[in-house]
Order: C-alpha cells, then sequence, then structure tokens
C-alpha cells in the first residue's frame, strides 16, 4: 500500500490523499461501505460503483463462520467470490466476537467463542486472524484486538490496551503477504492515558496503518469527539488513519477536520432498510404520510439513479407495501449521499474553505428543517 497526503488544509488538521493497494486507487477521506458477509445489502456492486463507492468493507468473523475462509479462497479470494475488483478492508473480527458470542473466553492465546449462528464452539487469535484474512485475500486487513465494553473500569481497560499490544505485534510476525497492508487498532476506552498508552504501543511497531477503534459503542458524541481529538496527534502524520464504526454525517465532518482518512459505518444502509434517507437537510422518515402525494424527489440537489427516476411517494408507496426494490432505491441514495458528503469534503479542504464547509453543513440542516 502507498499512500500520498495531496493536500493540508491551512485551516485544520483535514487533509486530502490517495491510498494505492493491489486492487486500485481511492481518494481520502473515504467512507467504506459496510459488507459484512462479501454483500452490501440491497444493492449488485455495479450499484455501488455508480454510487461513487471506490472501497468496500467485509468482516472476518462473519465469513469464518459462514460460508467459511477455505471456501472463499478456493474460489479466488473475496474479489472474486463477489464481483468486486475495487480494494477491499476486512475487519479482524475482534469486535463482532466480544459483541455477538453467546459465551467466551478470552486468553492471551486468543478467544473461544460460541457462533451467534447455532452456539458451535470456534476458537481466533492473532495468527488465525491473519491467516483468515490472508486467505479472504482483503487488500488491507486488521490486528486482532479486544474491543473493551462500555462503559469499563480502568483496570479492565488497561488490561485491555496491554492485550491489544501483545496480539497486535503476534499479527505483525504472522503477517506473510506482502499485497496486504496490515493496521493496527487503538483501543484504550474514554481513558485519554490509556489512548496515549496503547498509541504509543502499536506506533512502536511501524503498522502501515493505524485505526481508531472502541468508539459508538454508547458514549455520547462529545465523549467520541473528544476521543478522537485526543488520539489524531498521537499517530503518524504520514500513516492513513482509519476511525472504526462511526458513521452519522455530523461525525464524519468533524472528524475529517481532525484528520481522519478512512470510515465505515452499516448506518446508511442500514437507515435505508428502516426508511429513514439522508439529505443536505437532514434524515427524512420515507415513512411519513405527507410524502402519500409528493412528487418532488428525496433530494433535489442529489443526482443518484434514486432521485433522478422516483418521487418520494412512489418511495413510500414502496416502502409501505414492503416491496424489496424499496430497499435497493433507499439504500443507493444514502450511499450516493455519503460518497457525495467525502467528495465534497476533498474539494472543500483543497480549497481552503473546510471550515466554511462545515458551518454551511450544518446551516443547511437548520434552514431546511425550519
Amino acid at each position: 500500500m502507498k499512500f500520498n497526503i495531496t493536500y493540508r488544509s491551512g485551516e485544520c488538521r483535514a487533509r486530502t490523499g490517495e491510498i494505492e493497494t493491489f486492487h486500485g486507487k481511492f481518494k481520502t477521506p473515504v467512507f467504506m461501505p459496510v459488507g459484512t458477509q462479501a454483500s452490501v445489502k440491497a444493492v449488485s456492486p455495479e450499484e455501488l460503483y455508480d454510487a461513487g463507492v471506490k472501497i468496500i468493507l467485509a468482516n472476518t468473523y462473519h465469513l469464518f463462520l459462514r460460508p467459511g475462509h477455505n471456501i472463499i479462497e478456493g474460489l479466488g479470494g473475496l474479489h472474486q467470490f463477489m464481483n468486486w475488483s475495487a480494494p477491499i478492508l476486512t475487519d479482524s473480527g475482534g469486535f463482532q466476537v466480544f459483541s455477538l458470542s453467546r459465551l467466551r473466553t478470552i486468553s492471551e492465546k486468543g478467544v473461544i467463542f460460541q457462533s451467534h449462528l447455532d452456539g458451535s464452539r470456534h476458537f481466533i487469535g492473532p495468527e488465525e486472524a491473519i491467516d483468515i484474512q490472508k486467505a479472504l485475500g482483503a487488500d488491507i486487513i486488521m490486528a486482532f484486538d479486544e474491543c473493551a465494553p462500555y462503559p469499563s473500569e480502568y483496570e479492565y481497560v488497561l488490561n485491555s490496551v496491554n492485550l491489544t499490544a501483545k496480539w497486535a505485534s503476534r499479527c505483525l510476525e504472522r503477517k506473510d503477504n506482502p499485497v496486504q497492508s496490515l493496521f493496527g487498532i487503538v483501543q484504550g476506552g474514554m481513558f485519554r492515558d490509556l489512548r496515549e498508552m496503547s498509541a504509543g504501543q502499536l506506533v512502536d511497531m511501524d503498522f502501515d496503518g493505524y485505526a481508531i477503534g472502541g468508539l459508538s459503542v454508547g458514549e455520547g458524541r462529545k465523549t467520541r469527539l473528544r476521543v478522537i481529538e485526543d488520539t489524531m496527534p498521537l499517530l503518524p502524520e504520514d500513516k492513513p488513519v482509519y476511525l472504526m464504526g462511526v458513521g452519522a454525517p455530523e461525525d464524519l465532518v468533524e472528524a475529517v477536520m481532525l484528520g481522519v482518512d478512512m470510515f465505515d459505518c452499516v448506518m446508511p444502509t442500514r437507515n435505508a432498510r428502516n426508511g429513514t434517507l439522508f439529505t443536505v437537510g437532514g434524515k427524512l422518515n420515507i415513512k411519513n404520510a405527507r410524502y402519500i402525494n409528493d412528487e418532488k424527489p428525496v433530494d433535489e440537489n442529489c443526482r443518484c439513479y434514486t432521485c433522478t427516476h422516483f418521487s418520494r411517494a412512489y418511495l413510500r408507496h414502496l416502502f409501505m407495501a414492503r416491496e424489496l426494490l424499496a430497499y435497493r432505491l433507499n439504500t443507493i441514495h444514502n450511499l450516493y449521499y455519503y460518497t457525495h458528503l467525502m467528495k465534497e469534503m476533498r474539494k472543500a479542504i483543497k480549497e481552503d474553505r473546510i471550515e466554511s464547509f462545515r458551518k454551511s453543513f450544518y446551516e443547511r440542516r437548520k434552514l431546511l428543517k425550519s
């Protein structure tokens, strides 16, 4: 992987860049839709390309359990398996092991856990996580980490930070595929000193990039932004920084201002399936009866396939009738909104007007709601 910073804002820490991987390049800041099980729910790869998506995320835990990483490897790897030719990032599965498993036993070796699917018992440690991601063939892979639950006592998070560092070192030792890039994940809960400790441990190991993990686990927005602001100066400026699982549009704007390069979240796709659509004026609930006769598109300034072909009235009808097309069209729109938001921010950074963009971003919401 090559990471080139193409422009630094003169107003804040925001920056633009380009990451080159074995399967192509993408510009940063970037949003990565979540394709947990080798599929971004409700849309095809062609629709992802049309929406402007350049990189997607898949999940090691889920693909390990079903259909199995060895099966995917035998079928040519994730790219061939799902007919996606652009870059893929895989999460190591650490978060899912701790959040979805019915029972789990954590030790320095790794984690024994029960599948959320059928209760079967499995083991994943740092070496296994790297081996699985190697078999999947992702371009960017993540170190196996322990994501401490929220809230957690200081001593628990301290132990989690030290365990994450030990596992990270073993992941580096195990990695042997030169075309895959490995990111370390900074943990530390909401504690400033533990975030500093975790960042220091990982930076000393010299990863290809760094992720900020352990957020969007129940903490408040002010706390989340404070942790990001505290952590960013601790990471190398010449390496990409990935903020894991944080995806509200407001959080993306604030985190870009702080220098974050990469994002992922299920928010645009999950909200689409629940009938919530993102617009420059904020969220629009397509279930609302006010849209029964509304001939306007979801967002009159949006150029996505959904907005250029269908009315709010039609989208509401589809959703209320539980037609499958509703989930597809809603998802296309939300993904386009996210990719366009990132594109607008990249442009604003290059033109040294990211501060005015931020102000306009919030003002448009206030004006359209009033």
